[in-house]
């Protein structure tokens, strides 16, 4: 074969949510720390080239993410990732973490031990420590203990063209977050919702951004509201969500990062306690474990310790090439399945 750069993927899954892991022939990644990582990858031309290469067709899909598997730089930690997805590389995910400690796992890359592995993970928000259940080769579900969460503001509002003026909370969990009760764009958390669901979270999300720059305060390489979740309660008390995705799509699984942003939200309005664990369900049914571990602050601010229990399933094992003459290694995106804002990715 003639190609030019070669990339194996095994395919998973966590909760529906595809997450593919790069888990041979990924280049070197410059910088000292995963952060000054995801940083290049979304600053450099070379970055931004790996990441359309993999994320966009014809050799990409519309839907999941792309976990770049890299070299812990934390000594305490097993592996690094970041998350490659259309718009930008992102510094975390609770489904790909999920993901990504499946795939070391059940692949060898990292020895699974029974009853349980504990397998650390290097992101650019931080460690999170991944507790497997392991029977038979194979993890039947993962415990996330995630990076701290915090309310950047409650009860901000939003004038909107399309619903007034709409009530929301800033919140973080790893990436930034926009939480929006879906009542007031009138919708509901169903399937049959999901197209006018994403286009109402594409355009809330650059409106915020417009309107409110935020930054973590000790990472500055986070920046910004990555997505939108809409939230709702289930007649259960589990709560409803639905991550909206640029450039226009909705996460399947209950999503582990809004989780915690939301659980956030929950604690400072004195809804959650340390030990409490609640149920998070996705706009398909699939469902996450929510706990509450600790509290902690950042910066200054009030912050928790989530967890997060969610299982992920391996589906394949693929490798896409670059043919040096192929006129679209650039990638590119349609409308028809991408949604309306795929006109905003050049190419």
């Amino acid at each position: 074969m003639r190609w030019k750069r070669t990339i194996q993927l095994l395919d998973v899954h966590c909760e529906g949510e595809i997450g593919k892991v790069a888990i041979g022939g990924v280049p070197k990644i410059p910088g000292n720390t995963i952060a000054e990582q995801l940083q290049w990858l979304n600053t450099d031309p070379k970055g931004e080239e790996l990441r359309r290469f993999l994320v966009l067709e014809p050799r990409g899909a519309p839907i999941g993410s792309v976990n770049l598997l890299l070299p812990a730089k934390h000594p305490d930690a097993d592996a690094g990732f970041i998350i490659l997805q259309p718009d930008q590389a992102h510094a975390s995910s609770g489904s790909n973490s999920i993901c990504v400690t499946t795939a070391l796992l059940e692949s060898g890359i990292v020895e699974m031990k029974v009853p349980e592995t504990v397998v650390t993970l290097d992101t650019a928000a931080g460690l999170v420590r991944a507790t497997a259940t392991c029977r038979e080769g194979r993890c039947e579900k993962v415990r996330l203990t995630m990076v701290p969460s915090f309310v950047h503001e409650l009860d901000v509002q939003i004038d909107t063209p399309h619903w007034g003026r709409i009530k929301l909370d800033l919140c973080y969990g790893g990436i930034f977050y926009a939480l929006v009760d879906v009542g007031q764009v009138n919708l509901t958390i169903e399937k049959a919702n999901a197209a006018s669901l994403v286009q109402a979270g594409m355009i809330l999300k650059d409106l915020i951004n417009r309107a409110i720059p935020v930054v973590h305060p000790e990472i500055p390489a986070i920046s910004g509201v990555a997505y939108v979740m809409f939230r709702d309660v289930d007649a259960d008390g589990a709560v409803r969500t639905c991550t909206t995705m640029w450039p226009g799509r909705a996460d399947r699984s209950p999503c582990g990062t809004g989780s915690s942003a939301n659980l956030a939200t929950l604690h400072a309005r004195g809804k959650a306690k340390v030990g409490d664990i609640f149920k998070s369900r996705s706009i398909i049914g699939s469902e996450f474990e929510v706990g509450l571990q600790a509290v902690t602050e950042v910066a200054g601010k009030p912050a928790i310790i989530p967890t997060i229990t969610g299982r992920g399933f391996t589906f394949g094992l693929s490798q896409v090439a670059l043919d040096p003459f192929d006129p679209m290694a650039n990638g590119f995106a349609m409308t028809d399945v991408w949604g309306p804002s795929a006109g905003d990715i050049k190419g």
